[in-house]
Protein backbone atom coordinates (compact mmCIF):
# COMPACT_ATOMS: atom_id res chain seq x y z
CA UNK A 1 0.00 0.00 0.00
CA UNK A 2 2.59 2.86 0.72
CA UNK A 3 4.20 2.06 -2.65
CA UNK A 4 1.22 2.62 -4.57
CA UNK A 5 0.23 5.54 -2.39
CA UNK A 6 3.93 6.98 -3.54
CA UNK A 7 3.89 6.26 -6.54
CA UNK A 8 0.25 8.21 -7.27
CA UNK A 9 2.17 11.19 -5.51
CA UNK A 10 4.82 10.85 -7.43
CA UNK A 11 2.96 10.71 -10.81
CA UNK A 12 0.77 13.71 -9.27
CA UNK A 13 3.44 15.89 -8.72
CA UNK A 14 5.11 14.89 -12.59
CA UNK A 15 1.59 15.81 -14.13
CA UNK A 16 1.81 19.31 -11.95
CA UNK A 17 4.99 20.06 -13.12
CA UNK A 18 4.19 19.32 -16.67
CA UNK A 19 0.60 22.10 -16.03
CA UNK A 20 3.19 24.42 -14.94
CA UNK A 21 5.13 26.83 -17.90
CA UNK A 22 8.83 28.03 -17.03
CA UNK A 23 9.94 30.80 -15.53
CA UNK A 24 9.67 33.08 -18.05
CA UNK A 25 7.86 31.66 -20.56
CA UNK A 26 5.24 33.99 -22.15
CA UNK A 27 1.53 33.54 -22.59
CA UNK A 28 -0.14 33.34 -25.78
CA UNK A 29 -2.01 36.35 -26.79
CA UNK A 30 -5.76 35.83 -27.01
CA UNK A 31 -7.47 35.24 -30.13
CA UNK A 32 -8.49 38.00 -31.65
CA UNK A 33 -12.47 38.99 -31.51
CA UNK A 34 -14.99 37.39 -34.05
CA UNK A 35 -14.87 39.13 -37.32
CA UNK A 36 -18.08 41.39 -38.68
CA UNK A 37 -16.60 42.75 -41.73
CA UNK A 38 -14.78 41.57 -44.82
CA UNK A 39 -14.06 42.02 -48.54
CA UNK A 40 -14.69 38.86 -50.66
CA UNK A 41 -11.30 37.41 -51.37
CA UNK A 42 -13.57 36.03 -54.94
CA UNK A 43 -16.40 37.61 -56.61
CA UNK A 44 -18.85 35.01 -58.32
CA UNK A 45 -17.57 34.87 -61.69
CA UNK A 46 -19.93 36.12 -63.89
CA UNK A 47 -19.14 39.83 -63.09
CA UNK A 48 -22.02 41.98 -61.40
CA UNK A 49 -24.70 38.86 -61.30
CA UNK A 50 -24.89 37.59 -58.27
CA UNK A 51 -28.87 36.58 -58.45
CA UNK A 52 -29.76 39.36 -57.38
CA UNK A 53 -29.09 40.06 -53.35
CA UNK A 54 -29.64 36.66 -52.13
CA UNK A 55 -27.85 35.41 -54.36
CA UNK A 56 -24.70 38.15 -53.22
CA UNK A 57 -25.29 37.66 -49.48
CA UNK A 58 -25.27 33.99 -49.65
CA UNK A 59 -21.88 34.49 -51.20
CA UNK A 60 -20.80 36.39 -48.35
CA UNK A 61 -22.12 33.67 -46.45
CA UNK A 62 -20.54 31.05 -47.71
CA UNK A 63 -17.05 32.39 -47.50
CA UNK A 64 -17.45 33.47 -43.86
CA UNK A 65 -18.22 29.86 -43.24
CA UNK A 66 -15.62 28.29 -44.73
CA UNK A 67 -12.71 31.08 -42.81
CA UNK A 68 -15.05 29.54 -39.43
CA UNK A 69 -17.29 32.72 -39.05
CA UNK A 70 -20.99 30.25 -40.22
CA UNK A 71 -23.29 31.46 -37.00
CA UNK A 72 -23.44 35.43 -38.20
CA UNK A 73 -26.03 36.46 -40.40
CA UNK A 74 -23.93 38.17 -43.58
CA UNK A 75 -24.88 40.68 -45.86
CA UNK A 76 -23.48 41.53 -48.96
CA UNK A 77 -22.91 45.91 -48.74
CA UNK A 78 -25.19 46.74 -52.05
CA UNK A 79 -28.05 49.10 -53.04
CA UNK A 80 -30.68 48.50 -55.21
CA UNK A 81 -32.84 50.46 -57.47
CA UNK A 82 -36.69 50.96 -58.76
CA UNK A 83 -39.65 49.75 -56.53
CA UNK A 84 -38.83 49.13 -53.04
CA UNK A 85 -35.25 50.21 -53.29
CA UNK A 86 -32.86 49.04 -50.49
CA UNK A 87 -30.50 51.22 -49.19
CA UNK A 88 -26.89 49.31 -48.39
CA UNK A 89 -26.89 51.05 -44.93
CA UNK A 90 -30.09 49.80 -43.46
CA UNK A 91 -29.18 46.16 -43.95
CA UNK A 92 -25.57 45.15 -42.43
CA UNK A 93 -26.81 46.12 -38.80
CA UNK A 94 -25.60 48.68 -36.90
CA UNK A 95 -21.82 47.88 -35.90
CA UNK A 96 -19.23 48.29 -34.61
CA UNK A 97 -17.65 45.99 -37.30
CA UNK A 98 -14.13 44.47 -37.24
CA UNK A 99 -11.98 42.85 -39.91
CA UNK A 100 -10.04 39.64 -39.01
CA UNK A 101 -7.55 41.26 -37.24
CA UNK A 102 -10.15 42.59 -34.59
CA UNK A 103 -9.15 45.85 -35.92
CA UNK A 104 -12.27 48.02 -35.61
CA UNK A 105 -13.33 49.25 -39.35
CA UNK A 106 -16.15 51.24 -37.91
CA UNK A 107 -17.94 52.00 -34.53
CA UNK A 108 -21.99 52.15 -36.09
CA UNK A 109 -23.43 52.95 -39.35
CA UNK A 110 -23.38 56.79 -39.24
CA UNK A 111 -19.23 56.47 -38.61
CA UNK A 112 -18.73 54.22 -41.40
CA UNK A 113 -20.54 56.98 -43.53
CA UNK A 114 -19.60 60.14 -42.00
CA UNK A 115 -22.92 61.39 -41.46
CA UNK A 116 -22.25 64.39 -39.23
CA UNK A 117 -19.49 66.89 -39.67
CA UNK A 118 -17.31 65.27 -36.81
CA UNK A 119 -17.88 62.13 -38.55
CA UNK A 120 -16.73 62.97 -41.83
CA UNK A 121 -13.44 64.66 -40.20
CA UNK A 122 -12.79 61.41 -38.77
CA UNK A 123 -13.69 59.46 -41.33
CA UNK A 124 -14.37 55.77 -40.73
CA UNK A 125 -11.61 53.27 -40.94
CA UNK A 126 -12.19 50.93 -44.00
CA UNK A 127 -8.77 51.88 -45.30
CA UNK A 128 -6.27 49.85 -47.66
CA UNK A 129 -4.76 48.26 -44.84
CA UNK A 130 -7.69 47.04 -42.70
CA UNK A 131 -10.52 46.22 -45.42
CA UNK A 132 -9.22 42.58 -45.64
CA UNK A 133 -10.91 39.53 -46.99
CA UNK A 134 -12.30 36.66 -44.84
CA UNK A 135 -8.94 35.19 -45.24
CA UNK A 136 -6.91 38.02 -43.85
CA UNK A 137 -5.41 38.61 -47.20
CA UNK A 138 -5.57 41.90 -48.63
CA UNK A 139 -7.35 42.13 -51.74
CA UNK A 140 -5.13 43.71 -55.19
CA UNK A 141 -4.97 47.35 -54.59
CA UNK A 142 -4.01 50.23 -57.10
CA UNK A 143 -0.33 49.84 -58.00
CA UNK A 144 -0.31 45.50 -58.18
CA UNK A 145 -0.52 43.25 -60.77
CA UNK A 146 -3.63 43.03 -61.52
CA UNK A 147 -5.64 45.88 -59.62
CA UNK A 148 -8.76 44.84 -58.40
CA UNK A 149 -9.28 47.31 -55.90
CA UNK A 150 -13.08 47.90 -57.79
CA UNK A 151 -15.86 46.41 -54.86
CA UNK A 152 -19.46 46.20 -56.38
CA UNK A 153 -21.91 48.57 -54.17
CA UNK A 154 -24.55 50.07 -56.19
CA UNK A 155 -24.67 53.11 -53.54
CA UNK A 156 -24.30 56.36 -53.18
CA UNK A 157 -21.59 57.73 -50.81
CA UNK A 158 -23.84 57.93 -48.06
CA UNK A 159 -24.97 54.56 -48.69
CA UNK A 160 -28.24 54.36 -49.67
CA UNK A 161 -29.99 53.56 -54.04
CA UNK A 162 -29.35 55.79 -56.43
CA UNK A 163 -32.92 57.73 -57.06
CA UNK A 164 -32.08 58.75 -61.10
CA UNK A 165 -33.19 56.69 -63.94
CA UNK A 166 -29.98 55.58 -64.87
CA UNK A 167 -29.26 51.85 -63.83
CA UNK A 168 -26.40 52.17 -61.55
CA UNK A 169 -26.88 48.17 -60.27
CA UNK A 170 -26.54 46.39 -63.12
CA UNK A 171 -30.09 45.40 -62.81
CA UNK A 172 -30.07 44.65 -59.52
CA UNK A 173 -26.85 42.26 -60.23
CA UNK A 174 -28.79 40.23 -62.42
CA UNK A 175 -27.08 41.22 -65.29
CA UNK A 176 -23.71 40.32 -66.42
CA UNK A 177 -23.73 41.93 -70.30
CA UNK A 178 -21.20 43.47 -72.12
CA UNK A 179 -23.86 47.05 -71.55
CA UNK A 180 -25.16 47.89 -68.71
CA UNK A 181 -23.19 49.55 -65.25
CA UNK A 182 -22.47 49.20 -61.54
CA UNK A 183 -21.49 51.69 -58.93
CA UNK A 184 -18.09 51.00 -57.82
CA UNK A 185 -15.97 51.49 -54.48
CA UNK A 186 -12.17 51.65 -54.01
CA UNK A 187 -11.51 49.48 -50.70
CA UNK A 188 -7.65 51.26 -50.66
CA UNK A 189 -9.33 54.65 -50.95
CA UNK A 190 -7.11 55.89 -54.06
CA UNK A 191 -8.11 57.50 -57.04
CA UNK A 192 -11.65 57.66 -58.55
CA UNK A 193 -12.20 61.43 -58.52
CA UNK A 194 -13.31 61.11 -54.55
CA UNK A 195 -11.25 58.17 -53.55
CA UNK A 196 -14.65 56.92 -52.13
CA UNK A 197 -14.85 53.80 -50.72
CA UNK A 198 -18.35 52.69 -51.77
CA UNK A 199 -19.09 55.36 -54.86
CA UNK A 200 -16.07 56.38 -56.62
CA UNK A 201 -17.37 55.68 -60.18
CA UNK A 202 -19.42 53.42 -62.46
CA UNK A 203 -18.41 50.14 -64.15
CA UNK A 204 -18.33 50.09 -68.40
CA UNK A 205 -20.40 46.93 -68.23
CA UNK A 206 -21.90 43.74 -65.85
CA UNK A 207 -19.38 41.00 -67.56
CA UNK A 208 -16.56 40.04 -65.72
CA UNK A 209 -14.24 40.93 -68.39
CA UNK A 210 -15.83 44.68 -68.29
CA UNK A 211 -15.21 44.66 -63.88
CA UNK A 212 -11.86 43.72 -64.91
CA UNK A 213 -11.11 46.41 -67.20
CA UNK A 214 -11.85 49.15 -65.14
CA UNK A 215 -9.82 47.42 -61.66
CA UNK A 216 -12.05 45.35 -60.39
CA UNK A 217 -13.22 41.12 -59.94
CA UNK A 218 -16.77 41.73 -58.96
CA UNK A 219 -15.88 41.78 -55.32
CA UNK A 220 -18.02 42.31 -52.21
CA UNK A 221 -17.84 44.21 -49.12
CA UNK A 222 -19.86 41.53 -46.50
CA UNK A 223 -21.20 42.84 -42.84
CA UNK A 224 -22.36 40.84 -40.15
CA UNK A 225 -26.00 42.41 -39.21
CA UNK A 226 -26.16 40.57 -36.03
Amino acid sequence: MKITLSLTLMLGALASHAQTPPAGAASAPPPPPPFTFFVTSTGGGQGASYGGLEGADAHCQKLAAAAGSPFKTWRAYLSTQGANAVNARDRIGKGPWTNVRGQVIARDVGHLHGDTLEQAQLGSNLTRNTALTEKGERPKAAGDTPNEHDIVTGSTPDGRAFSDGADKTCRNYTSDAEDGAVQLGHFDRTGGGNASWNSAHASRGCSQPKLVSTGGAGLLYCFAAN
